[in-house]
């Protein structure tokens, strides 16, 4: 595929943002739309509406080498050879897909595209959307195509992810698009699948559910362990042993899986007759209760109301700043309706995503948290909490309470220490 072959994105948030910036920096001229003209000029500086690590840097180099162009006028796709439809699709409160958004937007391209371009879907869908989509737009175009290929991104790690992934999933139906869209992809080295396009999105629900299992698996497991005796953390390191489950598994115990991503994959294979996946997502939404149930325990029984908690992490990830569909933001709004005085410390969170009132204080420093804290509940694994001065933190009077829920201090012997120091998976 020739290097000045013009590439379009539609929809830009985390998705659309990390798809043009990737594909501008393997030399092709991409031209960005959203309607959003707020987020176009912010964009047009370099301001992305979401942290991720070297996406803004990466954004202005291309804008100013004039291989990147943000727009809010969508016959500035009109020219373009490939359309990437990327919004990041909504999940209502249930974790459903919204799909209202790309409804609209094949109606807009299958408007305005040139003849013979072809929209390549990488936003979430479920499984038999896109050959409904295909139908739609070639019922406005015949010489117009559509492609399914499935985002793969993790938040923190996102434009590494896209442009040098572990494989490349392809969804199409006709041989000569096959041909252009291979063509297209041979800029990123990567194993290529091709498949028809239902397969591919049930690729993703496959991907995304069986992660979800294995983290749901593991949650079940380290309960079991504390009652036991035994410790998650020992048990983890030998089942990966085992070259079947190997060392990439899923299996890091903790609140649970958030963000919306995995939940609504489940849902999609609920709704197509698997009871299965929707007993995973049930399992999963209790987990919260779970994390509270165990602060009690760790009291004895006493009420956390009046008591002081301080939150190390409430982003649903270490490297990203959001707060959408976040676990750590539910289970503070759990500790304030049992009465806790909540305080908050979090390296990168954008709080003006939290919806309603502000229910707890935020620090200006993790070390805060621990000295103002009588219990410090870790929510989210940022590294910068394993460097906390933790020895010099500690208080004098009483053992304060540490609870880790994503065992990710366990090297530190913070019981060693002084502190009374407990995680999942171990009693």
């Amino acid at each position: 595929m020739k290097r000045n072959t013009s590439i379009g994105v539609f929809g830009l948030w985390h998705l659309g943002c990390v798809i043009s910036t990737a594909w501008s920096s393997l030399k092709h001229k991409v031209t960005a739309f959203d309607s959003d003209e707020t987020l176009i000029k912010n964009l047009s500086k370099g301001v992305p509406p979401i942290f991720e690590p070297n996406l803004s840097e990466t954004i202005l180099k291309n804008i100013k080498k004039k291989l990147l162009f943000f727009t809010s006028n969508l016959s500035d796709l009109r020219a373009c050879d490939f359309i990437f439809l990327a919004y990041d699709t909504p999940v209502l409160d249930d974790d459903r897909s919204d799909l209202t958004l790309l409804e609209n937007a094949i109606q807009d391209l299958g408007a305005v595209l040139k003849n013979g371009a072809i929209v390549i879907v990488s936003s979430q869908t479920p499984a038999g959307t896109c050959a409904l989509f295909r139908k739609k737009l070639k019922t406005k175009n015949p010489s117009l195509d559509l492609v399914c290929s499935p985002e793969n991104l993790r938040l923190g790690e996102a434009l590494k992810n896209y442009i040098s992934p572990e494989r490349i999933v392809l969804g199409v139906e006709d041989k000569n698009t096959k041909k252009k869209i291979l063509s297209l992809f041979k800029a990123i080295s990567a194993q290529v699948l091709t498949v028809n396009l239902t397969s591919a999105e049930m690729v993703k629900h496959g991907i995304n559910s069986f992660l979800a299992e294995s983290i749901t698996f593991t949650n079940e497991l380290a309960d079991i362990c504390e009652k036991s005796g035994a410790d998650i953390t020992d048990v983890v390191r030998g089942m990966k042993t085992d070259s079947r489950i190997g060392e990439k598994a899923y299996l890091s115990p903790g609140i649970g899986f958030s963000g919306g991503t995995l939940g609504r994959d489940l849902r999609v294979l609920d709704s197509l007759g698997g009871t299965f996946f929707g007993e995973i997502f049930k399992r999963n939404a209790g987990r919260k209760k779970t994390v509270i149930e165990r602060l009690k325990s760790i009291l004895a029984g006493k009420i956390l109301a009046g008591r002081k908690v301080g939150v190390l992490g409430i982003t649903y990830k270490p490297g990203t700043s959001t707060l959408r569909r976040s676990l750590p933001v539910e289970i503070v709004r759990e500790l304030v309706r049992e009465g806790s005085l909540v305080s908050i410390y979090d390296p990168l969170a954008n709080y003006s995503e939290w919806k309603g009132e502000k229910i707890f204080r935020v620090a200006s420093a993790g070390e805060n948290i621990v000295r103002d804290s009588e219990i410090v509940l870790v929510l989210t694994e940022w590294p910068q909490f394993q460097k906390l001065p933790w020895k010099s933190l500690l208080k004098k009077k009483s053992p304060q309470i540490i609870f880790d829920a994503k065992n990710c201090l366990t090297e530190l012997d913070l019981n060693q220490i002084g502190y009374r120091y407990l995680r999942i998976g171990k009693n």
